[in-house]
């Protein structure tokens, strides 16, 4: 992987990173952790320019973003709704759950997009629900691009600084990562355990 990000960049450019970013945000695999401090070092090397660096990364993330907005927005709250009305019983999932999310992202949108694009493991999948949503997209973008934005700032700078040791971004941030997704995941359970619970008191009485 590092040596294919490496390569995409030695022989695009800048052009490399953005289009790298864009596909970081379809792909989750490839990780933004490596794609952004490989290209501070190669600013650190003289080789680019580190304000361009994140200018592009900047850029790529955020047209990343775009087809899982519009996929969900697409899909949209109603048609979510409906089918967890007719199949989300086994997830113990509701129409009226759905509503409680779509409310939930209408009030609070703003900072999940703006404070997700710098969580690793959710940082592209916040698209969907804010496409579901139907949060406008001048707004979408806004918030995406300043979240995008400090991401890129950060993991370009600190492979800037770190230089040829600029692979630690990711060995830090990779795990960092995978705790976060583990959370979400026993959370999930959680909740479905709960409800689960919630309905048999209900159909008992």
């Amino acid at each position: 992987m590092v040596d294919w990000i490496q390569g995409l960049m030695d022989s695009l450019g800048y052009v490399g990173i953005l289009l790298l970013m864009v596909l970081e945000n379809l792909f989750p695999p490839i990780p933004s952790e490596l794609i952004l401090p490989s290209a501070g070092f190669a600013a650190a090397r003289g080789d680019m320019s580190l304000p361009v660096v994140i200018l592009m990364g900047t850029l790529g993330s955020v047209l990343g973003t775009l087809p899982l907005y519009y996929i969900g927005r697409a899909f949209g709250e109603k048609r979510l709704m409906d089918w967890a009305d007719r199949h989300g019983k086994w997830l113990t999932l509701s129409g009226k759950d759905i509503k409680k999310a779509d409310d939930w992202f209408d009030r609070h949108g703003s900072k999940a997009v703006l404070f997700g694009r710098m969580i690793p493991g959710i940082r592209s999948l916040l698209s969907l629900p804010a496409g579901m949503s139907e949060m406008p997209l001048p707004k979408f973008l806004l918030y995406s691009g300043i979240g995008s934005a400090l991401w890129a700032t950060l993991l370009t700078g600190a492979g800037y600084l770190l230089g040829e040791n600029y692979d630690r971004v990711e060995q830090y941030v990779g795990p960092a990562s995978r705790i976060i997704l583990g959370a979400l995941a026993v959370a999930a359970v959680w909740w479905l355990l709960k409800r689960r619970r919630e309905q048999s008191g209900q159909t008992n009485h």
